[in-house]
């Protein structure tokens, strides 16, 4: 059974915090031979909710939340998102990111989201209504985009 949670950095546990750091280091800086500043002052801000999933009491996918203009003027984003790679067969990537976009629209329903998308996550990311409004560019020695996602209106 998986369970979901979304907390802000200070209601965190000790295990939990690292778990995902981990997995975060784990991937990005490991699995994709990408050195960079992982730890870059978002986690703890006030309004930075973090997203995962358990199963078995093993973290399988996570995600940060970030406030309108604590990445981006005028935007809120999702980033982080990484899915642990036994969970990968599982369409977990799907799963996380719906709930990470309710979440983010539940926490700040006016505010567009904006994320920097690796380039080969494209599609995926069109798939969950994202919109690519860059020419590619180099962040960290990989290919990525700038995408958004309006806000749904309600009629």
């Amino acid at each position: 059974m998986i369970t979901w949670h979304c907390q802000p950095f200070n209601e965190l546990s000790t295990h939990i915090l690292y778990d995902l750091l981990r997995l975060r280091c784990d991937v990005f800086v490991v699995e994709q031979n990408c050195p960079f500043p992982e730890l870059d002052g978002l986690d703890t801000l006030p309004s930075t909710q973090h997203l995962f999933a358990l199963q078995d009491n093993q973290l399988v996918a996570y995600a940060r939340l970030l406030a309108e203009g604590d990445s981006y003027s005028g935007y809120s984003s999702i980033g982080r998102v990484v899915v642990a790679p036994q969970s990968r067969k599982d369409k977990m990537g799907h799963t996380l990111m719906s709930h990470a976009i309710k979440h983010a629209t539940t926490l700040w329903p006016t505010s567009p989201i904006k994320i920097g998308a690796q380039s080969h996550l494209e599609n995926f990311y069109k798939s969950h209504g994202f919109t690519t409004v860059s020419a590619p560019y180099m962040e960290d020695g990989i290919e990525h985009y700038i995408m958004t996602r309006e806000p749904e209106v309600t009629r």
